[in-house]
């Protein structure tokens, strides 16, 4: 396959997957801006965004003072910026123009669909009056993306490099997500003291469940009241959770693999050690040496690990 084709692949379904992710991350800190709070807590949770998705610096830049509605603005609709909805839906819809030919119909049809339909959004002004909807409405249309892509596309080197992209950005993603959550929280242990605490508690990890898709996994796994360390748990190393690290560096190994001529490749060498420590970790050695150096050290290797795959498989960054 050719490393052009291959790399519009790849980074169309990694910009799908941004997407989605963005709009999870925009839901749970929507949902968790409902909860009675400090406006300075509030404000805390916005800006903790931005500063995960290392925004913080842009928005200021041209915003100023965080304020919800303008976050919210900055990260769906701005085109300026390269990691809002709007931008990652174009972006994956012009790489999957470059390659119409190694797509099947209905591939192409539904992300030339998602990009027309959610200009007509945000044209008509759907986003501001239901934001839950609307963010409700980009998740699907990424499911149905993945869906598609795996029910009519050959399971040849075109779908494994489709697959790479979508699960290296769920891993950086998910990351992101239990790392700003978590380090929202003052103290290491979160126990609350008070019976209203607790009940912010459970709204707030309870939220963080429901923006990966794992309220009723959390449920089912544990039969037991949410408990954070079982909720960083669930999402960094269980590998029957779909979201969490594990599952997402089993898929990029299992992709790697088929895709890389070489059995020594170093890449490969690189995901399957990450993906060996997440086989063999355990939450509480985790949560003792810090779970945010945990998750800023995970962060850096899995950009580590896609600058590999650039640099092994893809078009050269010149």
């Amino acid at each position: 396959m050719l490393s052009r084709t291959a790399d519009h692949l790849f980074w169309m379904s990694r910009y799908t997957e941004r997407a989605e992710n963005t709009a999870r991350m925009l839901d749970v800190n929507y949902q968790t801006s409902l909860l009675p709070q400090s406006q300075a807590v509030a404000q805390m949770g916005w800006q903790g965004l931005l500063s995960i998705s290392e925004l913080l610096h842009s928005y200021k830049e041209k915003y100023g003072e965080i304020q919800a509605r303008e976050v919210m603005d900055f990260m769906v609709k701005d085109e300026s910026n390269p990691s809002s909805i709007m931008s990652c839906l174009s972006a994956a819809r012009e790489n999957a123009r470059a390659v119409r030919g190694a797509l099947t119909t209905e591939v192409w049809e539904t992300q030339n669909t998602t990009w027309l339909e959610v200009k007509r959004m945000i044209k008509s002004g759907d986003f501001e009056k239901d934001p839950s909807q609307f963010f409700e409405w980009v998740k699907f249309r990424s499911h149905l993306s993945r869906g598609v892509t795996v029910g009519t596309m050959l399971m040849d080197e075109s779908l494994h490099f489709m697959r790479l992209g979508t699960f290296l950005e769920r891993a950086d993603n998910t990351a992101r997500l239990v790392d700003v959550k978590f380090h929202a929280v003052e103290s290491d242990f979160f126990g609350a003291a008070s019976e209203k605490d607790q009940e912010y508690d459970f709204y707030h990890w309870s939220a963080i469940l429901r923006s990966v898709s794992a309220f009723e996994i959390y449920r089912k796994v544990y039969r037991d009241v949410i408990k954070p360390e079982r909720v960083a748990e669930l999402l960094i190393l269980k590998p029957d959770m779909p979201r969490s690290l594990h599952a997402s560096l089993n898929e990029v190994v299992g992709n790697l693999a088929l895709a890389a001529s070489n059995p020594d490749s170093e890449t490969l060498r690189r995901a399957g050690k990450l993906r060996s420590e997440l086989q063999y970790g355990r939450i509480d050695e985790i949560l003792a040496t810090g779970l945010h150096a945990y998750l800023t050290q995970f962060l850096d290797r899995v950009n580590d690990l896609g600058a590999h795959i650039s640099r092994e498989f893809l078009v050269p960054v010149t």
